[in-house]
């Protein structure tokens, strides 16, 4: 064959190349299309490639391909080059009787299965070097199925296939040394691919973990995939990549299963993520899967510290958000365990933020409102941080300490709680709460189905009684002056149940001295040794 060097080739302006334009325009539809209209002499001509995939490298191939007339051997090292250059020069003609490029090269992906673990790597570092410069798409994937395909293989071939199904097995290894270094070999071995794939920029990480994610491996084997990823790459990463690291694992880590992500590891990655200021979306998507399982955490968690610019010290707003998407995730089944764990968690940092000076009543509020009121058997938590907070607000208006004080449920207070608020100077609606000890001192001692008949009438005293309407009265009055209306309406509506309670029970109680009276003036029958008591006592 008779070579003409009559073109030369610039190739990204790394290296100059003399071909001759006939047998590159035979395979290449790119220079045929380009030379096809020339007419005439056509020495000297020259043609500039700015962005030829895999620069000089990339076009060598091309044309040694050319020269050997369609025939070149395509390996695991060379395959990704070829079909981005290949594809970038329109080489799916005819190829002179023989398969052409991109159809030899699709052939040689069929054989995929067949190669060695580090001949996918090797595809696959070319891949991540090659898919920023170009949008041959069709290798990266075929190649990436491939690597995928043989991780799940390496599952299969285990004795052990599942992590969870090891544990949950017959055996019983616990105090078992030997059984344990067992278990601990197996997490070992399931996890042998981590480090070979911590070469992969953020972007092959995305598309490894989705297609692992469709060909359903395990959510946990993913997560901690992710995690190892993240705490391998990070540090050595700049501010931008570590943001864009951050995103993406939190996306994927939303793709898994709620409860595959421990409490721990999540509250890791959203101090991290305070200060790289990651997008919204995703902090939204990172406070969601904490508070799906916000009953793991603990208080030192919750303590993160309140926004720039905001005085006071915690962010309370966070925990708030965190607890709302922990009753909506779990609205359709929640067993009081769990909630029973989240009220405690907030008991607790309601009584670690009660003493910040700055913290707004409207905020405290709003956490002593954020769970249902069933959550909490007994309110004496709440008053002890309610005590510690009007103390440090020393200077609230009457009407800022009556809605503080209007979570507080007096009836799941204990007795000594009661004393002592009946004392608090701190409360506003102390007279309210004398009142109430009193009225339900009374409805103890009157129960309407007791068996222990009361027999003097001192606890419904009519003074006592008129003494304690004239305090509430006095409140209603004080409250209405100061235009405290709505929760005026309130202890209104409560001392006016609790009086018509008191009235009732002592037209019961009356009934029955009445019928005690009666019952003593009548003759107990006697049948042999056998007393017999009337209906009413029995």
């Amino acid at each position: 064959m008779e070579v003409c060097c009559d073109l030369e080739v610039d190739v990204n302006g790394e290296e100059t190349f003399m071909v001759d334009k006939k047998i590159l325009a035979s395979f290449s539809g790119r220079f045929n299309k380009l030379f096809s209209g020339l007419n005439g002499s056509t020495s000297n001509l020259k043609v500039i490639f700015h962005d030829f995939p895999g620069g000089a490298e990339g076009f060598e191939l091309i044309a040694r391909y050319c020269y050997s007339l369609g025939k070149i051997k395509i390996t695991a090292s060379n395959i990704v080059l070829l079909s981005c250059a290949a594809r970038f020069m329109e080489m799916g003609g005819d190829g002179h009787g023989n398969l052409n490029l991109i159809d030899q090269i699709e052939k040689s992906l069929e054989e995929i299965s067949y190669w060695t673990w580090p001949e996918l790597l090797v595809a696959l570092k070319q891949c991540q070097v090659l898919l920023p410069t170009t949008d041959y798409l069709f290798v990266p994937e075929k190649v990436l199925s491939g690597l995928v395909e043989r991780i799940a293989l390496s599952f299969v071939a285990s004795p052990y296939t599942s992590f969870s199904g090891y544990f949950n097995s017959t055996f019983q290894f616990s105090g078992d040394t030997e059984r344990c270094d067992s278990l601990m070999n197996i997490c070992r071995q399931r996890r042998w691919w981590f480090e070979d794939l911590m070469f992969l920029n953020v972007d092959f990480v995305d598309k490894v973990s989705k297609m692992m994610i469709t060909q359903n491996f395990e959510h946990d084997l993913i997560c901690k995939f992710l995690l190892h990823y993240r705490k391998s790459r990070f540090c050595s990463a700049s501010q931008v990549e570590k943001c864009k690291m951050t995103e993406v694992v939190i996306n994927l880590l939303s793709l898994l299963d709620r409860s595959t992500p421990s409490c721990k590891s999540l509250f890791n990655i959203f101090h991290v993520a305070l200060s790289l200021k990651i997008s919204r979306i995703y902090r939204k998507k990172l406070e969601s899967l904490i508070g799906s399982q916000l009953d793991q955490a603990t208080l030192d968690y919750l303590l993160v510290p309140s926004p720039c610019g905001k005085d006071y010290i915690y962010d309370v707003s966070l925990v708030l958000r965190l607890v709302k998407v922990f009753l909506f995730e779990n609205r359709s089944w929640l067993s009081m365990s769990r909630l029973n764990k989240v009220a405690g968690l907030v008991d607790s940092y309601l009584a670690e933020v009660s003493p910040d000076s700055h913290l707004k009543p409207s905020k405290f509020v709003a956490l002593l409102k954020v769970l249902p009121d069933f959550t909490r058997q007994s309110h004496d938590g709440l008053y002890h941080t309610m005590d510690m907070y009007l103390q440090v607000h020393a200077g609230l208006c009457e009407e800022e300490k009556l809605r503080v004080c209007s979570a507080l449920k007096y009836e799941k207070l204990s007795a000594d709680a009661l004393k002592h608020l009946a004392q608090n100077s701190r409360f506003p609606s102390r007279l309210a709460v004398i009142s109430f000890i009193n009225q339900q001192s009374k409805l103890k001692c009157l129960h309407p189905r007791t068996h222990r008949i009361v027999s003097s009438s001192n606890s419904l005293d009519a003074k006592v009684y008129i003494a304690e309407k004239a305090d509430a009265a006095k409140i209603i009055q004080y409250a209405k002056r100061n235009n405290i209306t709505t929760t005026t309406e309130k202890f209104e509506a409560q001392f006016r149940g609790m009086q018509r309670k008191v009235m009732e029970l002592e037209k019961i109680c009356s009934i029955m001295q009445t019928e005690m009276g009666n019952m003593s003036q009548r003759r107990l029958p006697w049948v042999g040794n056998t007393r017999y008591l009337p209906g009413l006592c029995s």
